[in-house]
């Protein structure tokens, strides 16, 4: 449902406790107990038949006796009871409910229904909010609101924890408390029947209170609704996770090495890195990782000098960067020289950069100066230990002002206790990353790498089809359609070879022959060397079998070959059909590294891209990386790098680096692939030989079922619709219309630049001199699957763009009613292009099934009010100084 009256939910006016109680101890008791021990300044309203007063509150029999409607209702009464609780709430106008009652789930009525099923039943039809069941409540410090049974209160603060433990949160809030740490919102899901952890994200990601939103995930279901929400919060502000669950019981068996290999907490790694998020261990790096973040300058690369005056800890913090996959900076040959006029004669002559344990105040000045301007070094980390020479508060009051003006990032540790206190107290207070230990500080700035990668990642947007990738969709389908047909779920080694060739993905020639006399005759054909492996429906790895078997030189050595895989097959697996044999060329490619590159579909997530080391100990290697399609260059060169082969994919020695480019287009066709025929279930390509000279595939499985969903929609994320550009002539120039791109941030910028302080009035109800970051954020970087914002774009010359206009549609929840918003550049009014673009966003809308278009406008705006009338829209006047604008999507007039 998205965020619908959840502002009822937490910014509540007053509160109703139903089944509020005395007995000690009680939920009932609790939840009032906190409540009234808080600083709510709302009504507080004691539902409960058995009292007439609480706590010195007057206490109602009955939802209907309440003096006044409840904003927000706590339900904390038997289960059977909740569904016409929830009933009668919604009739009286109540928006959300917090339900604390467990066990609704295992509960059914007369009717067959689970109670939890009812419940949402009776709040549909009133749009009411539940957060729940089987929750601890809700948290809003800053409201002095504390709606829940936990056994202390929260401190105000910028950060907003989400939970789905119950049990983290009492302890969470706990230890966050007697370490100082406030909150705005503290949120415990329960079994988020209706609000779930989407819905709070989206909430978050506009609230102007939060600052940093921290999430404790043990399972997700709606992955494109969790995706969408998660991308749209985490490019606003940081966005941490703690996903339990890292170690499977075991891999879940598999018709592929693909579905064994990419486990499911993987999936989530992978999910959590596209969205932009940062995933750490352990709540406690939870709350370390925010505040690192928060104090992060923007960092351009990944590499990391150690400054110490101790060889020990340099050692440590060095071991601590390796180990979380860090990179040490290597020194420029200048900046070297330079330290060799500063450093004594013994100083390491490296990174680490050891100062000496005797040096003064100014050496450490000159030291830290000097490495910030290497150009080889992209952020210093510095560790003190405590001396007897120079008291440790005089150091960092002579490097302080040094940190804070520099634009790159310093992080500090300032070992020991008592004495290095003041000298750690003034780098907080200026706001320097401060660490209790050097393994601490190597691994908050591997953090501020990784959350960079992850944003970066998040900024790439995909189309779903590109015209540089060729591949032939009826061809394939037809194979896959064919094999379902005959009542199969496997295609047969050529079948699923004739599939990737459609999609331009080089394959071995591979033939069939149903008899050993045949393969004879085959390989032949083909010529010599050959390569024979036996054809069976019931053998998924033919070389358990021993039916693989390479280099055959001449056809008396196929025919030994093929009678002996005949009979390994018959000792490996008696009932095992045999349908022949495929016989194919044998690739010489002495330089080539074995790669495994493939696709499952996982339960949550759908389609996942796998990419690793192949070859038959592929699983005993484990080394692979998976990623969520859809995929482009950029993505699919991360999800590459993330494996130890890269690094010999590179090239070392005499071996010439293979062929990126290949084994890219390799990952992006599959990803087209699996958008295109969502028949696929399975998929891996084990080996695929990758050299200098390019990719082919040795070997393929492929999986298919019966589906009845788009390829698309199986996506968590859903691609750039590239299908929606447009070019159209427009006052005798071309233009182009198209959906925005998180690219086109620099060029909105000069868009609202260009714009008269009255359109921007007309358009936000404000005057306001610049866009800011978050903002510009939320108008460029969507996600097409909730809105829709398409764009004019013109070329100023060659090579370069402009924005001319830009019109929006935000659909609600149920996608009845779509709300939105035309601006031109406004020397650019009245030429005819506001009424092209809102006619470009009526066809999505209609083509999507939406209703009916809204909008709000100041009465002064003529232009777009002639516009509305102009579509045969209605306007009616609201409040004084403002319209309403509304259209349905009935046939729309041509443009004259």
């Amino acid at each position: 449902m998205s965020i619908r009256n959840l502002e009822h939910l937490f910014r509540p006016r007053s509160v109703a406790v139903i089944g509020a109680s005395e007995t000690p101890r009680s939920v009932g008791a609790t939840v009032l107990s906190n409540l009234t021990g808080g600083k709510f300044g709302g009504a507080i309203m004691p539902v409960n038949p058995n009292h007439r007063e609480l706590g010195g509150l007057q206490v109602y029999p009955t939802v209907a006796s309440l003096p006044e409607v409840p904003e927000l209702a706590v339900i904390c009464t038997p289960p059977a009871v909740v569904p016409d609780l929830i009933g009668e709430l919604g009739a009286r106008g109540t928006k959300a409910a917090i339900v604390i009652t467990a066990g609704l789930g295992a509960i059914r009525n007369q009717q067959g229904a689970t109670l939890k099923e009812a419940m949402l039943a009776a709040a549909k039809p009133h749009l009411l909010r539940i957060l729940g069941p089987n929750c601890v409540g809700l948290l809003v410090p800053g409201l002095g609101l504390n709606a829940s049974f936990a056994h202390t209160g929260a401190l105000p603060g910028k950060i907003a924890f989400v939970s789905q433990s119950g049990a983290l949160v009492t302890a969470v809030l706990d230890w966050a408390k007697s370490r100082g740490i406030g909150f705005t919102k503290f949120i415990s899901l329960g079994d988020s029947a209706d609000v779930d952890c989407g819905d709070v994200l989206d909430y978050l990601a506009s609230d102007p209170e939060t600052q940093a939103i921290l999430l404790y995930i043990e399972a997700i279901t709606a992955a494109r609704k969790f995706m969408s929400a998660a991308r749209g919060a985490a490019r606003n502000k940081p966005l941490l996770v703690v996903k339990a669950g890292r170690a499977p019981e075991g891999a879940r068996a598999a018709a592929s090495h693909t579905g064994a290999l990419a486990g499911s907490d993987e999936v989530y790694d992978a999910a959590i890195r596209r969205a932009g998020m940062l995933r750490v261990s352990t709540t406690e790096d939870l709350f370390d990782a925010v505040e690192t973040l928060a104090r992060a300058r923007p960092l351009a690369g990944d590499r990391l000098t150690i400054m110490t005056n101790g060889g020990g800890p340099g050692v440590m913090a060095t071991d601590a960067l390796i180990g979380a996959q860090g990179r040490l900076a290597s020194l420029s040959a200048e900046t070297l020289g330079q330290l060799d006029t500063i450093l004594p004669f013994n100083w390491s002559r490296d990174n680490p950069v050891d100062i000496i344990g005797d040096a003064p105040a100014e050496r450490y000045v000159q030291t830290l100066q000097t490495l910030l301007n290497d150009p080889q070094s992209d952020a210093v980390l510095f560790i003190h230990a405590p001396t007897a020479i120079v008291p440790s508060a005089e150091i960092a009051a002579a490097i302080a002002p040094l940190v804070k003006k520099a634009q790159r990032n310093v992080l500090s540790c300032w070992l020991g206790g008592d004495a290095v206190r003041k000298a750690r107290s003034t780098f907080e207070e200026a706001g320097i990353p401060t660490y209790d230990t050097p393994e601490e500080g190597a691994r908050a700035f591997v953090q501020i790498v990784q959350h960079r990668r992850n944003q970066d990642l998040l900024m790439e947007v995909p189309p779903s089809r590109s015209a540089e990738f060729v591949h032939d969709r009826a061809k394939a389908y037809a194979v896959v359609k064919g094999a379902l047909a005959d009542g199969r779920k496997m295609l047969s080694e050529p079948e699923a070879k004739a599939v990737l060739a459609a999609y331009s993905i080089p394959v071995v020639d591979t033939r069939i022959a149903t008899t050993v006399e045949e393969a004879v005759k085959v390989a032949r054909e083909i010529g010599f060397p050959v390569a024979l492996k036996i054809l069976s429906p019931d053998i998924t790895h033919k070389s358990d079998a021993g039916g693989v078997v390479l280099d055959l030189q001449t056809a008396a050595a196929v025919e030994v070959a093929a009678k002996a895989v005949q009979e390994r097959l018959r000792q490996y697996r008696p009932g095992a059909s045999l349908k022949g044999f495929t016989v194919h060329t044998m690739v010489r490619r002495p330089n080539a590294h074995e790669l495994i590159v493939g696709v499952t579909t996982d339960s949550v997530f759908g389609p996942v891209i796998l990419f690793g080391q192949g070859g038959t100990a592929v699983e005993v290697t484990a080394d692979r990386a998976v990623g969520l399609p859809p995929l482009n260059t950029v993505l699919a060169r991360d999800l590459i790098s993330r494996t130890r082969i890269s690094r010999l994919l590179a090239g070392y020695r005499d071996r010439p680096a293979a062929d990126l480019g290949a084994i890219s287009r390799t990952l992006i066709q599959l990803s087209h692939l699996v958008a295109d025929i969502p028949e696929i279930v399975d998929l891996d390509i084990n080996p695929l030989l990758a050299d200098d000279q390019g990719v082919i595939a040795l070997d393929a499985r492929i999986v298919v079922a019966r589906t009845d969903a788009a390829g698309l929609d199986r996506f968590a994320i859903r691609p750039y619709p590239e299908e929606l550009e447009e070019w159209i002539s427009w006052q005798g120039r071309k233009v182009l219309l198209r959906p925005i791109k998180p690219e086109d941030g620099a060029q909105h910028v000069e868009f609202f630049n260009a714009l008269d302080p009255d359109d921007i009035r007309y358009r936000i109800f404000m005057r306001i001199r610049e866009l800011p970051r978050s903002q510009l954020a939320r108008l460029t970087q969507i996600d097409y699957d909730r809105e829709m914002a398409f764009i004019a774009v013109g070329e100023r010359e060659p090579g370069r763009f402009e924005t001319l206009g830009v019109v929006r549609g935000i659909a609600d929840p149920d996608n009845v009613t779509a709300e939105f918003a035309i601006i031109v550049r406004s020397d650019l009014k009245g030429q005819g292009l506001g009424p092209i673009l809102l006619k470009k966003l009526i066809d999505y809308c209609r083509s999507r099934g939406t209703k009916e278009i809204v909008g709000e406008a100041l009465a002064d705006n003529q232009r777009v009010i002639g516009l509305v009338r102009h579509f045969g829209g209605a306007v009616t006047y609201l409040e004084p100084g403002t319209v309403g604008l509304r259209f349905g999507l009935d046939p729309v007039p041509e443009l004259s």
